[in-house]
């Protein structure tokens, strides 16, 4: 029996109207009609339009009498059904469906999805001569940082008003289409904290994008370098950061001490970026000269390192100590194949000298085990193996040169010395070696050919190291606080010094006391120390070589670098 009640939005309602009502005054079409007690209700002719019509119980579960299908007829049914389909303009629209097909094809072409965006922090330092360059680089890749930032710091040159004519708006026309971006110059004056307080200051403008590109202001890159490490970037989430592959652009140099450092600087960057393509390429530093990062990321580091920033001035490699804890909280460090950059290198002695031994020392705090200072020592992280074995070769090339010469000047001194050819293999097992890794050079040119196999300047440039790494060590172990910040901007601006001399002058002192000593031993005592010397050294000497030949060897997999 069906029930005369219905359930309704004000209640239970008559499932009919009553007879001979009819709505009341002012009832308009789309309201509730309200059942008047007017009589003679008639209802409306079948071929008029009703003034009225009840809308459908709200109670009801909508068009679930459709499932998907509109009738037959109306504007949302299906286009193959009507031939018609829903205009963007409404219900009260229809449009052909080949017209709403080609109109909705040319909304998808010009629709612009979303991309990642990136900020670009480029802290400089005294970098008038560069800062144009640097850039006019990025303004001239394939894919424009959507924001610079030139972030200049305890400047004394020429640096903001050189820079400050690139500021304001820029747009860019490139392969991968229009692109926009804007360029500011941030001027913050004297700052305690240098490069890693321009390095915050920038994040603190970028950290709503979802990159950091940081860029050194002496570095500029292959047009489609930021395109390279945005893309592979993007195709990975556990990437934290990933580096460009860095060398330095000789042709500039003048000077022939100038040009001698910069080819060893060369065959010194190729030498450590192979060593990390190969291995994984997992980057042991993210270098701040170019390297992206993802911004996540770094609030991830903050986050579970307690800072307020993702730079800290706690260690003297800032860019080492970020890599570890990139790596630590759980993402990649990677390097590029693909993305080059040429960086700033160093020309005279003493700069290139405080630059190394801010580096190793810097190095040295992070492997050293324990707390030093503010910085913990981490030495079995993964991204240090790569410092340790550096470490170990520079202590095995010192000795072997030292233990040698010394060895050599005693025979004679006794003339007990008989030459052996196998002498020459490991000289030219290095020179093999140099030449292969000037051969994966991207930009080779005659000049690293002849560092390498000349034997001479290579062998001079490691002899300079090795003054590096026994300053390093020595001002480590003494515990004595240096600014080495400092130290490398005085040397870097030029001026007398002989810090960089040291380690030469010291080893004179150590062979004219070994001189005297040896003099003052009987022949029994000076044969048998020969007769030990020689075998200790011939076996390390072979072990290096054995590694050298293993280097020589080795697959590159394509890469250049």
């Amino acid at each position: 029996m069906t029930s005369p009640y219905i359930p309704g939005p004000q209640g239970w309602q008559p499932a009919q109207p009553p007879v001979g009502a009819q709505p009341a005054a002012g009832a308009w079409p789309g309201q509730e009609p309200q059942w008047g007690q007017q009589p003679a209700w008639q209802p409306p002719q079948a071929q008029q339009q009703p003034q009225w019509q009840q809308p459908a119980p709200q109670w009801q579960e909508p068009q679930a009498q459709w499932q998907g299908v509109a009738p037959q007829g109306s504007w949302q049914a299906a286009p193959e059904a009507a031939g018609y389909a829903a205009s963007p303009g409404g219900p009260g629209e229809i449009v052909p469906v080949d017209e709403f097909a080609d109109d909705f094809a040319s909304v998808l072409e010009h629709h612009s999805v979303h991309r990642s965006t990136i900020g670009c922090v480029v802290p400089a330092y005294n970098e008038a001569e560069s800062i144009a360059d640097v850039i006019r680089s990025l303004l001239e890749q394939s894919r424009v940082p959507d924001v610079i930032h030139v972030v200049v710091n305890n400047t004394s040159d020429d640096t903001v008003k050189i820079a400050s004519e690139f500021s304001g708006p820029h747009e860019v026309e490139t392969e991968l289409g229009l692109q926009f971006t804007e360029v500011f110059v941030h001027d913050i004056g004297k700052n305690p904290d240098k490069k890693v307080g321009a390095l915050n200051y920038g994040y603190a403008l970028v950290e709503g994008y979802d990159y950091l590109l940081g860029v050194d202001g002496d570095t500029t890159a292959d047009r489609r370098a930021v395109e390279y490490l945005e893309n592979e970037a993007v195709s990975d989430s556990r990437i934290g950061g990933i580096s460009a592959i860095y060398t330095i652009d000789d042709r500039p140099i003048k000077g022939f001490i100038a040009k001698w450092l910069i080819a060893g600087q060369r065959t010194q960057f190729a030498a450590f970026n192979m060593q990390n393509l190969l291995r994984g390429r997992n980057m042991a530093v993210l270098g701040g000269q170019f390297s992206i990062f993802s911004t996540t990321a770094l609030r991830d580091v903050m986050k579970e390192n307690h800072q307020n920033s993702p730079w800290v001035k706690d260690s003297e490699v800032e860019d080492s100590l970020l890599s570890l804890q990139i790596k630590s909280a759980g993402y990649l460090t990677k390097i590029s194949p693909f993305a080059r950059a040429d960086v700033g290198g160093m020309t005279t002695l003493k700069g290139y000298d405080a630059q190394q031994v801010k580096w190793t020392y810097g190095a040295i705090e992070l492997m050293w085990p324990g707390q030093r200072g503010d910085t913990k020592g981490q030495p079995f992280h993964p991204n240090l193996r790569l410092r340790w074995f550096e470490q170990f070769s520079m202590l095995t090339n010192f000795f072997v040169r030292v233990a040698f010469i010394t060895l050599l000047i005693a025979s004679l001194s006794i003339n007990a010395f008989v030459f052996s050819p196998w002498w020459l293999i490991p000289p030219l097992v290095a020179a093999g070696l140099n030449l292969r890794m000037a051969r994966a050079m991207e930009k080779c040119n005659s000049r690293d050919i002849a560092f390498a196999v000349l034997l001479f300047p290579a062998e001079i440039f490691m002899w300079i190291r090795i003054s590096h790494f026994i300053r390093s060590w020595t001002r480590f172990l003494s515990k004595k606080k240096v600014d080495n910040w400092a130290l490398q901007a005085r040397a870097e601006k030029g001026g007398v010094s002989f810090g960089h001399w040291t380690p030469f002058i010291i080893l004179a002192i150590v062979a004219v006391a070994i001189a005297v000593i040896w003099n003052l031993l009987d022949p029994i005592t000076q044969s048998a120390i020969l007769w030990v010397g020689w075998p200790i050294v011939g076996v390390v000497t072979v072990l290096q070589t054995l590694t050298m030949a293993i280097k020589l060897f080795q697959r590159h997999q394509g890469y250049k670098v």
